[in-house]
């Protein structure tokens, strides 16, 4: 099979692509810088240095805010011809830390109080009535830029009048006393697969890596596990960083990360990550190769004896189960019908020889 990485050629970029050359025949890496994108013909035309990027079965598509836009297009474009760990919107609503709390508010993550005013002058009358130290920040940026530390109103109201005058838009968020750590957890596909424990350096609020922070090996209880988890789903994503506080009231996400780095945390808790993800993308491309190619198949068949897909809408079907491992795979056109996808979250109930599956 044949994948893609398009990034920005990081270190971690490499270490997946060497790591997903043991799985896939073909890996290409794309430099997100060369691509571009034409639209207004019948499909969106995604080019590369100047020729069309062209098919794959997987893309690993990843990059700062910067370029959210095209990543955003990019994977529109390839949604329904390959796997892609992270769907169209997630790159939209991930670099956006605003519309990433709006995101976990809906999906009931636990989170740090959030505020964000309308202008300067509710803004000031917020700031009298709150509690500090507090936290402001920009709504877009990575490794900890663009994140400010207020102790006292008067801190606080000097970086408004400065982010007034720069016309930058901002969020407040309360302060979490962590003693300068955090946890990020690396989530791929179901699972955590690594876990550290980030602290900031002297002097430094900001725990990041890439801000002078240290980490080491954490293994985290099962129900920060499940937030994680949660967390990355309700973004839409297959692969990211979950950055966590661990506070009185249990643990509180703060933040996700996209285009999680491998350096930090490979270092920190000696796990081969870059593997991990190289062998899961492999195996969702693989289910969706044969998903594809099951589609194809029995849209064919269907075709062929004369059967429309509407009539068999509330009618009981009969077919053969598609097992794998100890999961099952319903027929394609039962997916069509129920108008399922897989971030749905449903109700099942089973008894020998009958499974029931509802909305929830």
């Amino acid at each position: 099979m044949k994948a893609a990485v398009i990034s920005l050629g990081s270190v971690s970029s490499q270490w997946t692509i060497e790591a997903m050359k043991t799985y896939f025949k073909v890996v290409d890496a794309i430099d997100i810088r060369g691509l571009e994108v034409k639209l207004g013909k019948k499909e969106i035309e995604i080019l590369y240095n100047n020729k069309p990027l062209g098919e794959y079965d997987c893309i690993y598509a990843k990059g700062s805010f910067r370029y959210a836009q095209i990543l955003r297009v990019l994977t529109t474009a390839y949604s329904h011809k390959c796997y892609l760990p992270l769907r169209a919107e997630t790159f939209t609503l991930g670099h956006n830390k605003l519309l990433t709390q709006l995101k976990l508010q809906e999906a009931g993550i636990p989170m740090p109080k959030t505020y964000l005013t309308s202008t300067t002058i509710s803004a000031k009358n917020l700031l009298e009535s709150l509690t500090y130290p507090i936290i402001m920040k920009f709504p877009e940026g990575s490794h900890g830029k663009g994140v400010m530390y207020a102790d006292s109103f008067a801190s606080a109201n000097s970086i408004l009048d400065a982010l007034t005058t720069l016309n930058q838009p901002f969020i407040i968020q309360e302060y979490i006393e962590t003693n300068g750590t955090d946890i990020r957890a690396f989530v791929v596909g179901s699972k955590v697969v690594a876990s550290m424990k980030r602290k900031a350096a002297k002097e430094e609020k900001r725990s990041n890596i890439h801000a002078g922070g240290s980490g080491e090996t954490i293994e985290l209880d099962s129900q920060t596990k499940k937030i994680a988890i949660k967390t990355a789903k309700s973004l839409g994503c297959d692969i990211c960083g979950v950055d966590i506080l661990e506070s009185g009231l249990g643990p509180l996400v703060i933040e996700v990360n996209l285009s999680p780095g491998l350096q930090g945390i490979t270092k920190s808790t000696k796990i081969n990550i870059a593997d991990k993800i190289a062998k899961f993308l492999f195996e969702k491309a693989s289910e969706f190769k044969n998903d594809r190619e099951g589609k194809v198949k029995t849209s064919e068949i269907l075709n062929e004896c004369g059967i429309d897909r509407e009539e068999h809408n509330g009618k009981e079907i009969i077919a053969n189960l598609s097992l794998r491992g100890k999961k099952i795979v319903l027929p394609e056109i039962v997916t069509d019908i129920s108008d399922f996808d897989e971030n749905q979250e449903v109700t099942i109930s089973a008894s020998k020889g009958k499974v029931v599956i509802k909305k929830f």
